[in-house]
C-alpha cells in the first residue's frame, strides 16, 4: 500500500505530515513512502535526506494523491485535490469537522475514509497518538516566549546595586495541555504564575509546577468525560468575572489558552478589566484562532489599548515548525500503525476499537 503526503498552503500552515525519520518506519510497517518534490525544503529538509529513507519522490503533486491508499496531512486538502480522491482510499488529518461539514459528508458519500485526529479519545493507549497535546505543548511554550520578547521588560528578580526589579506577575487562563506548559516555562524563567481554569482537578497540575491556582468556588462539575472544559453558567461566570477582574489589576502578562472543542472561544477578559490593567501589560491569547478570549483579540493582529497589547494568533506552530512536525509525524505514524493491518496489508476499520471508531467522520 501506498502513502502519501503533499505541500500544505505555506503562507498558512509550514508544518509537514511525514518526515525522513518517520518515513523509514512506514516502509518498516510495510508501507511505500510517495511525496512530491520539494515536500520538506522550506524546513531545510532535502529529498535526498527522503530519497536516503527509501522514500519516492515525484513531481506530479495529483499523481501521489492517484497512487495512495492514505494521505495525512495537517488539514483538510484543497477543493482541486479532494477531486482526485477515490473510493476506498484513507484520509488522515485534522479535518475539523465542525467547520468542513459539507465536504466531510461529500466524502462520506464517496465512500472515502475521512479520520479526525482531535478527535482521538483521551485514554492510555491513545497517548502516542494525541496530535492535541503535543501541538498544545509547543504552543504553550512559544506563547510564553512570544509574549515575554512583547513584554520589554526583564522577568525574575533582579537585584542589583541601582535597586531591586520586581519578578514578572503572569496570568495563565487555562490549565490544558498548553496552559500547563505556560506556567511550567513562565516559572522556569523566574515570573510569579497564577492560573484559573474551570476543572478543579487543575489545581494539583498548577501547584506541583509551581503556579498559584485561583479557585472560584461552584458546584458544578464543568469537567466532560473526555477531560474536555465545558460552557459554564451565569451564576459561574459572574464569580469567574470578578476574581479575573481583581486579579488583572496587579498581573503584567497574561496567556489565554481557553478552548471548547468545536465551539466559539468563551470571552473570558472584557474590554472593561482590559482597561483596568496595568500600562505596558501583555495578553497572548492562544484562542484566537475561535475567536479568542478577550473582547478585543483580532487575528493574526497585535492590538494596542491603553498600552497594553493583545497579541493574536491562528497557528503559533509556524514559528516552531520543524519541532512541530516531528511531534505531529510520529503521532500520526502511531495512529497509521494502530489502524493499518501488516499481516493481510490492509487497512482494518475496527469499530470496536475505540481509538478507531470516535476518529472515523460518517
Amino acid at each position: 500500500m501506498n502513502i502519501c503526503s503533499i505541500s500544505e498552503d505555506k503562507k498558512i500552515e509550514k508544518r509537514i505530515s511525514i518526515t525522513p525519520e518517520i518515513a523509514k518506519k512506514y516502509l518498516n510497517l510495510g508501507l511505500k513512502v510517495v511525496l512530491p518534490e520539494n515536500y520538506g525544503s522550506h524546513l531545510g529538509i532535502k529529498d535526498n535526506e527522503f530519497k536516503d529513507s527509501g522514500v519516492e519522490i515525484i513531481t506530479d503533486e495529483n499523481e501521489a494523491i492517484k497512487k495512495s491508499d492514505i494521505i495525512i496531512q495537517l488539514g483538510l486538502l484543497p477543493e482541486d485535490k479532494l477531486s482526485l480522491i477515490k473510493e476506498n482510499q484513507t484520509i488522515i488529518g485534522v479535518l475539523n469537522p465542525y467547520k468542513n461539514k459539507k465536504t466531510i459528508e461529500e466524502l462520506s458519500k464517496k465512500k472515502i475514509n475521512s479520520f479526525s485526529l482531535e478527535f482521538l479519545p483521551r485514554i492510555a493507549r491513545a497517548q502516542s497518538m494525541d496530535i492535541l497535546s503535543s501541538q498544545a505543548n509547543l504552543a504553550g511554550y512559544k506563547a510564553v516566549i512570544d509574549s515575554f520578547a512583547a513584554f520589554e521588560k526583564v522577568i525574575p528578580m533582579m537585584m542589583t546595586a541601582a535597586g531591586t526589579v520586581p519578578a514578572a506577575k503572569v496570568l495563565v487562563i487555562g490549565a490544558g495541555v498548553a496552559g500547563l506548559q505556560a506556567i511550567a516555562t513562565a516559572k522556569r524563567m523566574g515570573a510569579i504564575v497564577f492560573a484559573t481554569d474551570v476543572r478543579m482537578a487543575s489545581k494539583e497540575q498548577v501547584e506541583s509546577l509551581g503556579g498559584k491556582f485561583l479557585v472560584v468556588e461552584s458546584s458544578e462539575n464543568l469537567e466532560t468525560e473526555g477531560g474536555y472544559a465545558k460552557e459554564t453558567s451565569e451564576e459561574f461566570k459572574n464569580k469567574q468575572e470578578y476574581l479575573l477582574s481583581e486579579t488583572l489589576k496587579k498581573i503584567d502578562i497574561v496567556i489565554c489558552t481557553a478552548l471548547i472543542p468545536g465551539k466559539k472561544a468563551p470571552i473570558i477578559i472584557k474590554e472593561e478589566m482590559i482597561n483596568n490593567m496595568q500600562s505596558r501589560s501583555v495578553i497572548y491569547d492562544l484562542a484566537a484562532v475561535q475567536g479568542g478570549n478577550t473582547a478585543l483579540t483580532e487575528v493574526d493582529k497585535i492590538v494596542e489599548k491603553n498600552g497594553i497589547k493583545i497579541i493574536g494568533e491562528t497557528n503559533i506552530l509556524n514559528k516552531l515548525p520543524v519541532s512541530a512536525s516531528s511531534l505531529y509525524a510520529k503521532n500520526v505514524f502511531n495512529f497509521v500503525s494502530n489502524l493499518y493491518d501488516k499481516e493481510n496489508k490492509k487497512i482494518n476499520i475496527n469499530l470496536e476499537d475505540e481509538i478507531i471508531s470516535k476518529t472515523l467522520i460518517k
